[in-house]
């Protein structure tokens, strides 16, 4: 079997004129899901705020497309504004409708992936941080003839799901880059907070720290959707230990709550993260946070769009198929904030 390129989904006959995706509901506990569109193009403003005929004039002269980009996004999570505003500038340069859903219930995810498929997407773009629960809905797309791509999470899975392409960053090497880095800063004992459980990529990256770092890690389970309990969470673990030096959070909200709980606990123990934002990197320039490692999701969220875009029009897909696009991990510290800050204040870093 010919193994040089990945089997393109069929694609069936379909009417190529815009399509307007209604809203879903999904059951989750007690409440409905709707899947609101953003939408790049025809009328009123563009996602820059741009009249729609400025954005036009940069935008590709293609068939209008609709790409729905579902993430496992929970309430309050900036890291995915950042996500999302990648995925904006792309769709409105490639001509495309983006329609943009979250949940962070895996099974809520795949019911908007569904409904995705039922409303005849020409691309889709998903997270897959609990792989199992969408595999079956993964399925169902590439059998619609949807092309599906992947970012952010799932490095592991994408290929044996049939994805199309990956972008994002491979969690596991990330982990051990920052279990090198706290040996350089002398680090010597840290907790590694968890803020979503079952989330494959959170635990690889603890799991990597743990691999390098000479030290020791302990996990550290919190409830990410309430920043109040987060923050208590930590604070009483650094009362209980007053050995802990390090705290290691895994997105740049947690890290700002870690800061305020280092300071409740009264003790030395400092703060390093994965994720970035512009909050963080004034925390950085401070010192109240020692670093961060950058996956750029920026980037994830626009080649994720503009992949789909170039394998619709182009029949082109990066990584031949085989290989993820990887966008980190990337080190900010005070030696290079000042540069980084200037893109994190446009919101794309």
């Amino acid at each position: 079997m010919d193994r040089s390129a990945p089997a393109r989904p069929p694609r069936p006959a379909r009417h190529r004129s815009p399509r307007r995706l209604v809203p879903v509901l999904a059951l989750a506990a007690a409440a409905a899901l709707t899947l609101a569109g953003c939408s790049s193009g025809s009328g009123g403003k563009a996602a820059d705020g741009k009249d729609a005929s400025e954005a036009a004039a940069g935008r590709a002269d293609t068939p209008r497309m609709t790409v729905a980009l579902i993430t496992h996004q929970a309430a309050g999570d900036t890291f995915w504004d950042i996500v999302r505003k990648g995925a904006e500038a792309a769709a409105a340069k490639d001509n495309v409708k983006l329609v943009y859903a979250h949940d962070p219930n895996a099974g809520n995810q795949a019911s908007l992936v569904r409904n995705a498929i039922d409303q005849k997407v020409d691309g889709i773009a998903v997270t897959l941080a609990k792989p199992d629960a969408l595999k079956g809905v993964v399925a169902e797309a590439r059998r619609a003839g949807i092309p599906v791509v992947g970012l952010n999470s799932g490095l592991g899975d994408w290929k044996r799901m049939g994805l199309t392409e990956f972008f994002g960053q491979d969690e596991s090497v990330a982990g051990e880059a920052f279990g090198r880095k706290l040996d350089e800063v002398g680090a010597k004992r840290a907790v590694c907070v968890l803020h979503e459980q079952g989330n494959v990529g959170l635990t690889q990256r603890c799991d990597g720290v743990r691999k390098t770092f000479t030290g020791t890690v302990e996990n550290l389970y919190v409830n990410g959707t309430d920043m109040p309990s987060v923050q208590s969470t930590i604070t009483a673990r650094l009362r209980q230990d007053g050995a802990v030096d390090h705290v290691v959070t895994l997105g740049a909200p947690f890290a700002m709550a870690a800061v305020k709980s280092a300071a409740e606990a009264g003790g030395t123990a400092k703060v390093a993260t994965f994720d970035l934002n512009k909050e963080l990197t004034g925390a950085i320039r401070q010192g109240d946070i020692e670093f961060a490692v950058d996956q750029q999701p920026y980037l994830q969220g626009y080649l994720a769009v503009d992949g789909l875009w170039l394998y619709e029009n182009n029949g082109n897909y990066s990584g031949g198929g085989e290989q993820p696009v990887l966008t980190g991990p990337a080190f900010v510290d005070k030696s290079n904030v000042e540069r980084i800050a200037r893109y994190a204040a446009k919101g794309t870093r």
